[in-house]
């Protein structure tokens, strides 16, 4: 993989992709969507791996957006759809996915931040909408509906100007912040509490949360019953209450 997009995982069942290029303020160039994409693939297929960290080299930036200077060479009108690496929409991932910010998350920024499942910000990161300073688009954006007011999000979207990391966990962007050198652990550390809970369970847990974001209360609950079968059925969900009663950690199988 080039060293754009950096990859990493540890024995936990935690990986870590970090966007690497600082001087670029970690912008979406075709070189860091490019890794992107190989750094999500290759969390999908990693089967140690059950939830990844997604974060950016460097203090400034966490991701800066799209390559500005890319789209006037290229002349760049409507995005394909495809064009930008994101969780969920364009990318299929099955497990959980945290963005760690630790500096600025401008226009694409926000959206590959806003597109994973969590976040923990620095208390030193930025979140702007910026498309309407520069004459672009945020259709990305109409998901944030489901996590913000609606009178915050037109503001930000209008306006075009950042919030602060804090102004974020106020409006529920965010859910943990850290000051700068304690990002990552706290990345790390929500991660492991995530992972603590039984695989098939956390899968369905995950997916009851996006069913509900989609469908109405009768849909959304019919749909979480048999998102929630596997777990049910499985051989977790009969180690968990022995492990409660031996006064013991579970032994979890995924299975």
């Amino acid at each position: 993989m080039d060293d754009a997009v950096l990859y990493a995982a540890d024995e936990a069942g935690i990986a870590t992709i970090t966007i690497n290029r600082p001087e670029q303020r970690n912008a979406l160039s075709r070189e860091v969507r490019d890794g992107l994409r190989a750094a999500w693939k290759r969390f999908e297929g990693d089967a140690t791996a059950r939830i990844a960290i997604l974060t950016g080299a460097g203090e400034k930036a966490f991701c800066a957006g799209g390559d500005l200077k890319e789209m006037i060479e290229t002349g760049l009108k409507v995005p394909p759809r495809d064009m930008f690496p994101v969780p969920y929409e364009n990318l299929t991932l099955s497990k959980p996915t945290i963005a760690a910010v630790n500096g600025v998350a401008f226009a694409g920024g926000w959206m590959i931040a806003q597109a994973c499942d969590l976040c923990v910000a620095s208390t030193t990161a930025r979140f702007a909408i910026t498309e309407v300073k520069v004459g672009r688009g945020s259709p990305w954006a109409a998901p944030l509906i489901s996590m913000i007011p609606q009178r915050i999000m037109m503001e930000i979207i209008l306006t075009g100007k950042p919030i602060t990391a804090q102004r974020a966990y106020e409006i529920g962007l965010v859910n943990r912040l850290a000051e700068p050198a304690a990002l990552m652990d706290a990345a790390r550390e929500l991660a492991r509490e995530v992972i603590e809970g039984a695989p098939l369970s956390v899968a369905a847990g995950r997916a009851t949360v996006m069913l509900a974001t989609e469908m109405g209360r009768g849909e959304a609950l019919d749909a979480a019953w048999a998102a929630h079968e596997t777990a049910y059925n499985s051989e977790d969900a009969q180690e968990g209450p022995r492990a409660f009663a031996e006064k013991r950690k579970p032994e979890w199988k995924g299975r």
